[in-house]
This record gives structure tokens, C-alpha cells and sequence, in this order.
């Protein structure tokens, strides 16, 4: 086998753990805080899993399925979950590939925040579709929010790893 062929593994019992732990960690912390969850101002604290893909690309998958769950519980709906889902898979695998031959991992996550806080122009667009706000001023305030959230998120993933060994 070539040196750089990756080879398709099933995952071990502790990894597939793993994995469900973060997925229902997204759920809980988001719905315990749903009150700033979802809406038009949103800080979802649960999106500090995002960090993990940068220690693992396993976590993408996870948190996706993290971000699908919470949402069935959305007060946007079906158009969440789909919105939502979807454009979580695809800026977590952009953001893998931005971050991944980056060295310091205050730098990838520095990264990490700027990317999920400019990616939310997607929840703003579907609020604007759902409200009629302004699509600019919902972007502007969600991706605020989400700066917020992936700051303290960061803050916290940062300081977990350095116990826990999120690589694995």
C-alpha cells in the first residue's frame, strides 16, 4: 500500500463514543440555552465543538449531526435543520482544509472563529426569508453572536484540550 493512500477503517467502540458524546453535548448545551439558540440574535454557546475538527476531522461528522438534532427542535423548522446542517458540513470541511497546515493552534482557531462568524451570512439568509429583516443587519447580528459564542467556545475547547486529548 502507498505511503499517502488512506485506508477506510470502521470505528472502535470508544471512538463511535466519543463521537455520540459530542453530538449530544451540541444538543444539550444548545437546547439548554435556547433561548439564545436560536432567533435573530443568537449566541449558541454549543458551537465551541466546532474547535474539535482541528484536532480531528472525525469531530466534522459529530457536530454536524449535533447541529441536524438541535435543530428538529428550531422554531424555523425543516428549513433550519436542512439550512443548517448542510451549511455546517460544508464550512467545517472548508475550515479543515483552511486550518489544516497551519502550525499554532491559537492561529487555527483564530481561523476557525473568522470563518464561522462570516459562514452565518447562511442563518441570516434563511431569517430574512422566514422575517423579512434585513438581510445585512441579520447577518451583521448573527455573525456577531456567533464571533462571541467561538470566542468564549474557544476559550474553553483550548483549555479542555490541554486534558483531554481530542487527537484520538
Amino acid at each position: 500500500m502507498e505511503k499517502n493512500q488512506e485506508v477506510t477503517r470502521t470505528l472502535t467502540t470508544s471512538e463511535m463514543a466519543k463521537l455520540a458524546i459530542v453530538t449530544g453535548l451540541y444538543v444539550a448545551i444548545t437546547l439548554l440555552l435556547a433561548v439564545i439558540s436560536f432567533g435573530a440574535i443568537q449566541v449558541r454557546l454549543s458551537e465551541m465543538f466546532n474547535y474539535l475538527s482541528l484536532y480531528n476531522k472525525k469531530y466534522i461528522w459529530a457536530v454536524t449531526l449535533g447541529v441536524l438534532i438541535a435543530n428538529l427542535l428550531s422554531p424555523l423548522g425543516m428549513l433550519d435543520v436542512v439550512v443548517g446542517s448542510v451549511s455546517t458540513l460544508i464550512v467545517l470541511w472548508i475550515n479543515y482544509s483552511l486550518t489544516r497546515k497551519i502550525r499554532s493552534r491559537k492561529i487555527q482557531m483564530i481561523v476557525t472563529a473568522i470563518v464561522f462568524a462570516f459562514s452565518m451570512f447562511t442563518i441570516a439568509g434563511q431569517l430574512t426569508l422566514v422575517s423579512g429583516l434585513p438581510f445585512f443587519i441579520n447577518w451583521l447580528i448573527i455573525g456577531l453572536g456567533e464571533l462571541a459564542s467561538m470566542a468564549v467556545g474557544g476559550v474553553i475547547i483550548y483549555w479542555v484540550a490541554k486534558r483531554i486529548d481530542f487527537t484520538k
